[in-house]
C-alpha cells in the first residue's frame, strides 16, 4: 500500500511506556519514527517519567519527537499504529497499561476531527507529562484553538512529572546531512 502523500508538515508526536524496558522501547520508536516513509526526525526532547493518569500499572517514560512528514493525518495514525503493534501494544481496555503509546500531538496548524483522530490531541493541554517536553523543542509554540503552550503548564504544575537523568535519554540525532 503506497502511503498518501499531503503537503509537509511538522508533526509533534507524544511518545510513552511503561511495561517492559520502557526507555529501550521509546529509543526503538523514535529510530521507527525516523524510518516512516516521507519523514525525517528533527527532534527529540528529553524522557521524562511520570505516574499513569486515569490508569494503573508502573511508572511511565514519556517523550516528545518532532517529524517532517508527508505522510497524511490518517496516513501517520496508521504508521504509528503499526510501530506500537511491533512493539507488543495490546489494547485490551481503555487506559491499559502499554508497552508503547504514540500519539498525533499536532499536525502543522490543524484543527481536526474524524472518528479516530482529533487534531490537536483532545487531552494535550491536560497533561505536563505532554507539556513539559513540547516545552523543551517549542517554548513558544501557540496551541492551535488553544493558545500559547506556555500559557498552559502553570495549569497542570500540580502533576508529578520528572526529568529523567541523561544517561537514560532518548536517541541522540545525527548532524544533518546537506
Amino acid at each position: 500500500m503506497n502511503p498518501a502523500v499531503a503537503p509537509p508538515a511538522d508533526v509533534y508526536i507524544g511518545l510513552g511506556a511503561n511495561l517492559g524496558d520502557p526507555v529501550a522501547t521509546i529509543r526503538a520508536a523514535l529510530l521507527s519514527l525516523a524510518a516512516l516513509p516521507g519523514t525525517t526526525l528533527v527532534a527529540t526532547s528529553s524522557l521524562y517519567g511520570s505516574d499513569p493518569v486515569d490508569a494503573q500499572g508502573p511508572e511511565f517514560v514519556n517523550a516528545v519527537a518532532l517529524v517532517h512528514t508527508q505522510l497524511a493525518p490518517l496516513e501517520l495514525l496508521a504508521a504509528l499504529q503499526r510501530v506500537e503493534a511491533e512493539a507488543g501494544r495490546q489494547r485490551p481496555y481503555r487506559n491499559a497499561p502499554r508497552t508503547l503509546d504514540l500519539d498525533i500531538l499536532l499536525y502543522g496548524s490543524e484543527l481536526w476531527h474524524r472518528a479516530h483522530l482529533t487534531l490537536p490531541h483532545p487531552r494535550l493541554h491536560q497533561r505536563r507529562f505532554v507539556l513539559w517536553p513540547l516545552s523543551e523543542l517549542a517554548p513558544q509554540l501557540v496551541l492551535p484553538g488553544l493558545g500559547p503552550l506556555q500559557d498552559w503548564l502553570p495549569r497542570v504544575a500540580d502533576q508529578a512529572v520528572r526529568r529523567l537523568p541523561p544517561e537514560r535519554e532518548a536517541v541522540r540525532l545525527p548532524p544533518a546531512s546537506s
